[in-house]
């Protein structure tokens, strides 16, 4: 425990910084930034503090009072659940400090998709639920409002109902049950050995395959709303490999880790290479009227899929191969530690 916290931070939106000195945790620095809390690519942290999320990060400058800055203005200009989390940690030190395990352990499951813990998976569930304007029970006009309106509004909303949901976790049920048994049955489903994993080490490449009559469910993912049979925490939990490939019958989709967009400090995950040439390979041999499609290599969790179709004619096996040729072929699309302009 701290015997010296800050004083608590005040949360003032990205935009209206201005020339105000301020803290920003879990993202950029602007010109009037003082100190960056952050694991973003390319960020000013001091060293010291380097932690593997930016809540984790947050805890570790609390427990510095020689690094404390008597700034009193916090803020961010995302929204997710380590974004709310390592800024909570500066706005209520006292009450986060109480909570501190299970704030660290929520923010590795909304940025990771990693979690043992079954409070922290429900508070991920729980804060990413009053983030979907389908779900949320918060005003609807936060989802109607502008991009930068939207981020504003829900930092205040969930920085204030925050003491309270850390209070109550029970009584979110209906915001996280769904989700949770998803996440408890596809834990059954890898060790039954219904859904399995294979592993090409030398690729960094798990192959998750799963039958191909297992439904798919919703599963709420850094603001967004995914289709997946098995849950990715169920997933994480049992391979560290960063390029993923989720194989269900004739649909085949391969995905890049979270932990490959940020400095992590305690470990390095492999780079990432643009897919799009890849995606571009792939259309040529396709014939199921889809087409293959990257999301974008400076994505947080970017996929290479099928749009279009919902099986291709592309046989799992020279998936495979053409996604091992392409990554062994291509240069590093995206480091996190290194500016392009440094390399």
């Amino acid at each position: 425990m701290c015997t010296a916290l800050p004083n608590p931070a005040r949360y003032v939106p990205f935009g209206h910084l201005g020339d105000q000195p301020n803290i920003i945790v879990d993202g950029r620095a602007q010109s009037a930034t003082v100190l960056t809390l952050s694991h973003w690519p390319w960020n000013a942290t001091p060293a010291e503090l380097r932690r593997d999320t930016s809540t984790e990060i947050a805890f570790a400058y609390l427990e510095c009072p020689d690094l404390h800055q008597q700034v009193e203005i916090i803020s961010n200009g995302h929204f997710d659940e380590d974004g709310l989390l390592s800024m909570f940690a500066l706005v209520a030190p006292d009450i986060a400090l109480n909570h501190r395990q299970l704030l660290i352990d929520t923010a590795r499951a909304g940025d990771f998709g990693t979690c043992t813990s079954a409070d922290a998976a429900q508070l991920s569930f729980v804060l990413a639920a009053y983030a979907d304007a389908g779900l949320s029970p918060l005003p609807a006009s936060i989802f109607e409002a502008t991009a930068c309106e939207k981020v504003s509004e829900l930092y205040r909303n969930m920085l204030s109902l925050l003491p309270c949901l850390l209070d109550d976790l029970p009584g979110q049920h209906r915001y996280w049950r769904d989700e949770y048994r998803h996440f408890e049955q596809s834990q059954e489903y890898l060790q039954s050995g219904q859904v399995r994993i294979d592993e090409i080490n030398a690729h960094d490449i798990a192959i998750i395959r799963i039958p191909a009559d297992f439904p798919n469910r919703t599963v709420r993912r850094y603001l967004q709303c995914w289709n997946r049979a098995v849950h990715p925490f169920a997933v994480h939990n049992e391979t560290d490999c960063n390029r993923l490939v989720w194989l269900q019958g004739r649909s085949i989709e391969a995905q890049y880790r979270y932990e490959s967009w940020v400095e992590l400090a305690t470990k390095r995950t492999s780079l990432r290479v643009d897919l799009t040439g890849l995606a571009t390979r792939l259309n040529t041999v396709e014939s199921s009227g889809g087409n293959w499609e990257f999301e974008g290599v400076i994505e947080v969790a970017p996929r290479l899929h099928l749009r279009g179709a919902s099986e291709t004619t592309i046989d799992v096996e020279t998936f495979i191969a053409e996604l091992v040729q392409y990554l062994d072929s291509e240069p590093v699309a995206w480091d996190p530690y290194r500016k392009p302009e440094d390399r």
